[in-house]
């Protein structure tokens, strides 16, 4: 009895498996713990840019002189960590102080460029927020189908093996299929927390997106009445 209990644990149903099987359980590890790899990063990471953007709109809406938040806001070893709407404020305002010192444009330029700017500092955040999401995008769609199949070919290895067995019975293909079956189960134990963690932070992203969005404009509207 004891022999039959070892035999279907789980670590002698992976070691058990066929070659091709194990090669599948151990992609699927694998990218799962790469999957919560990025899980943890992304965490901490979207919980920090949501903690700097209330902080930077708490500062930026107290109405105190836009230079002097600019000039905070680059000073110092600050201006290598700007990020967030802090990082789309200061490429704004950067451009519109740069043009209005130059002189000689018009204000529909002005805020053109600043818009621009703003842009693009928009887009740099959006894909750093963004990244690691297509791999968990990934995982949690491809997991399931890779770890069937291999369980489908442990099955196929299973009932190939009947061949040479005169009386098939249950106990002469049952390890096999328990073999096979564990690839499903480590391909679902892959995809679940992935499909959960990217539908979570990509819901982050976007309430961020559009916070970030929103005080674009605003701030536009800003520096359109200093013009």
């Amino acid at each position: 009895m004891e022999t039959n209990l070892q035999d279907f644990s789980l670590l002698s149903l992976i070691t058990g498996a066929s070659l091709p099987v194990q090669v599948v359980m151990a992609l699927l590890i694998i990218a799962s713990m790469v999957s919560w790899w990025y899980i943890f990063l992304k965490v901490f990471m979207l919980r920090r840019a949501e903690n700097e953007a209330n902080e930077f709109e708490n500062t930026f809406w107290t109405g105190g002189d836009l230079t002097k938040l600019h000039e905070s806001i680059t000073s110092g070893h600050r201006s290598a960590s700007v990020q967030g709407m802090a990082s789309i404020f200061e490429g704004g305002f950067k451009e519109y102080a740069r043009l209005r010192r130059q002189g000689g444009l018009e204000s529909s330029d002005v805020m053109e460029s600043s818009r621009r700017a703003m842009r693009a500092a928009f887009n740099r955040e959006m894909d750093e927020l963004d990244a690691h999401l297509p791999f968990l995008a990934t995982v949690g769609s491809v997991s399931p189908y890779v770890g069937l199949f291999g369980t489908v070919w442990g099955i196929m290895n299973a009932f190939r093996g009947l061949a040479n067995v005169a009386q098939a019975t249950l106990a002469h293909v049952a390890p096999g299929i328990a073999e096979a079956l564990i690839a499903t189960a480590i391909g679902l134990f892959a995809a679940i927390p992935a499909v959960i963690a990217y539908n979570r932070f990509a819901s982050n992203v976007d309430r961020l997106a559009i916070r970030y969005e929103s005080f674009m404009e605003e701030f536009t509207n800003i520096l359109q009445r200093k013009v």
